[in-house]
């Protein structure tokens, strides 16, 4: 199943980003299509009142994922170390999570559903790992307790 298989032509506004200004911090991002067709999430991390992350995140209809165990997630990155993240439901709170470092090449990363831990707000909970049965949103994060600028290219996030 595919989640976004990224193009020039691709639709980007269901995709929005959050930084740590939503509590005083001073990260920036942005979200855009480059020009060949690849998603580019980059900015600046800042440690500044209390700050240090900046995400991306993708909003959809209810998808039933009960038939897939794994994401594939097709990107170039700038070698630091990002989340991805699940919610079963976009209003949920929390989130499931799994860290990976990114390349300078193109490469995939694939993600067991069952590798993902729940979170909220850097904290881990007291649940099960994500179990794969439905899917509202999915995010990529990064908030390494540094100040860095960043860049992360996506082709295409898949489920297999």
């Amino acid at each position: 199943m595919i989640i976004f298989d990224f193009n020039t032509q691709s639709d980007i506004s269901n995709w929005n980003t959050i930084n740590d200004m939503v509590m005083g911090g001073k990260s920036n991002s942005a979200f855009t299509l480059n020009d060949l067709g690849f998603g580019v999430f980059s900015g600046m991390v800042s440690l500044e009142n209390n700050g240090g992350f900046s995400m991306v995140q993708y909003n959809f209809e209810t998808k039933n994922v009960a038939d897939f165990t794994k994401v594939c997630l097709r990107i170039k990155g700038d070698g630091k170390t990002y989340q991805f993240r699940i919610k079963s439901k976009a209003s949920d709170k929390h989130s499931y999570i799994a860290a990976f470092k990114s390349e300078t090449d193109w490469t995939t990363i694939e993600i067991a559903f069952n590798s993902m831990y729940p979170a909220f707000r850097g904290k881990t909970l007291n649940m099960p790992n994500y179990e794969g049965n439905h899917m509202e949103q999915i995010a990529f994060l990064i908030g390494n307790k540094k100040e860095e600028s960043f860049t992360l290219v996506i082709d295409s996030i898949v489920l297999k």
